[in-house]
């Protein structure tokens, strides 16, 4: 696609255009059952969650004419559980002033009665220059949205580029904060807040000062809140070199955790940059709070400059799951949401102790679905799952006693992709009893390790008969007690 075919609104569309994209993406073999998917086109970050006149709205980018990014509209889905979507379409549509090139990311914060929804606006001069301006849209009770007229904040503050963008806002002691991603002039990634009393004038506080000078060349998508007396700073560095098993996917997400900052006097005590996610496909994560005070996070289930299978057909990307937060031991527990248990069907169980061999389970199989798997290891070297398996297919979640890893390895997962970055994923464990809870969909999986300490999330696209599951065990015993509930 040229720039110009990239750039055009909905409005520009050919006739039959989108019909015709309707009709291949829905004869897709990789669509979703039960994650967030865009109808059409291509979706990136989840924007403005947040939790307003009695259900949880969501945004997401939204590209209409095919993978590509370029002019992004807004989408917009409600729930009251938090699985159960409903699509609301189009929740801001650029093409104005200050967001001629796209409505880029952002966040929503209730007040007063309203849904006060911040974005950056992209545009571009006629040399393709960027210029960012954050921008402010109000939803009213009706659900109707009204762009503001003028940016909320018309540049960056010197000494940063024009990389400025995806505001996050929060409200302490009646005043209103707001962290944004930036780039220092010598290109290096850093956070900049401000500050507001009516969210309509905002002034510049100053950089967050952490204790990364040059970690990466721009931090996208922050997310600051407070959690178990703590503070957390979550953003996306892009630029990171990977280090043995850590950093290996094109672009970084991930946190700092420490003691709340006071963002009168921007100074973040932390420890160290922790991965989100410790597989393939995960990035942009944002935070809301439910209306009983828990702290949910959706991500983006897709990556930056990458492509994927489904991209043929017309479509790409999803969200995750919600994740429920919380802090265990110093390190950011992520348990999906009760209300996914809203998802589960029919119930069968699986019992084995295998040894030194690999068993296909008749119980057990499908491709939607939540499995819940406790694997005691008893002298095996290895022992683990095969799902989604066929003829010549299949994806492993193992673990590995020698290593001491869990190992989520995709190398046989079905369609390839781009394999830049390896196929297998690594997550430092020594333990000898493990439980492994699985979320299997259509064309991916999340998988949840010891209860939330860790979590592996990856795209897969096999094909519709691969649907098998195995156990599997070398040089050992290993017991395996699993639980799995359809989810269609």
């Amino acid at each position: 696609m040229t720039n110009a075919d990239k750039y055009r609104l909905l409005s520009d569309a050919a006739p039959d255009e989108l019909e015709n994209l309707s009709k291949r993406v829905n004869a897709s073999p990789w669509r979703q059952h039960y994650h967030v998917q865009p109808p059409i086109g291509l979706l990136n970050d989840p924007n403005g969650f947040g939790y307003f006149n009695g259900q949880y709205h969501l945004f997401y980018q939204w590209h209409p004419f095919g993978p590509v990014h370029g002019m992004k509209y807004w989408y917009h889905v409600t729930s009251t559980d938090l699985v159960h979507w409903e699509d609301m379409g189009i929740g801001i549509e650029p093409g104005d002033e200050y967001d001629s090139h796209g409505a880029y990311s952002g966040s929503a914060l209730a007040e007063d009665g309203k849904l006060y929804l911040f974005y950056t606006g992209n545009t571009r001069d006629k040399d393709w220059m960027r210029h960012p301006y954050q921008c402010l849209a109000v939803m009213d009770q009706d659900g109707n949205i009204t762009k503001q007229e003028t940016p909320i904040i018309d540049a960056p503050p010197p000494g940063y580029t024009a990389h400025f963008r995806d505001p996050k806002v929060w409200k302490a002691a009646d005043r209103f904060y707001a962290v944004l991603g930036a780039q220092r002039l010598n290109k290096t990634g850093c956070v900049l807040i401000y500050k507001s009393d009516d969210m309509h004038i905002w002034s510049f506080m100053g950089e967050l000062k952490t204790s990364f000078a040059d970690f990466g060349y721009m931090w996208e998508c922050p997310d600051y809140f407070e959690l178990g007396e703590k503070g957390v700073l979550l953003f996306c560095p892009q630029g990171l070199l990977a280090e043995k098993d850590r950093f290996e996917n094109i672009h970084q997400a991930g946190y700092l955790m420490g003691e709340p900052i006071n963002p009168e006097n921007p100074h973040f005590q932390h420890g160290n940059f922790m991965e989100l996610d410790r597989g393939f496909d995960f990035y942009a994560a944002q935070t809301t709070l439910s209306p009983d005070g828990k702290r949910i996070l959706i991500g983006w289930m897709g990556l930056p400059d990458t492509n994927y299978p489904t991209d043929m057909h017309g479509w790409a990307h999803c969200l995750t799951l919600p994740r429920e937060l919380s802090i265990k031991d110093g390190i950011l527990l992520q348990r999906p949401v009760k209300e996914v248990e809203l998802l589960r069907k029919e119930k069968y169980t699986a019992s084995h102790t295998v040894h030194n061999t690999k068993i296909q389970l008749a119980e057990i199989n499908g491709s939607s679905y939540e499995l819940f798997c406790e694997l005691c290891m008893d002298g095996a070297a290895k022992a683990g799952i095969s799902f989604r398996t066929g003829d010549t297919e299949e994806t492993l979640l193992y673990y590995d006693a020698v290593s001491k890893y869990v190992v989520l390895d995709r190398t046989r997962s079905g369609a390839a992709m781009k394999n830049d970055n390896g196929s297998i994923r690594r997550y430092a464990l020594d333990a000898r009893k493990i439980t492994l809870r699985l979320f299997v969909d259509q064309s991916s999986v999340e998988i949840f390790i010891n209860d939330g300490e860790a979590v592996m999330t990856a795209r897969i696209f096999p094909e519709n008969d691969s649907n098998g599951v195995a156990f599997f065990t070398e040089g050992g015993n290993a017991k395996f007690d699993a639980v799995q509930w359809l989810y269609q």
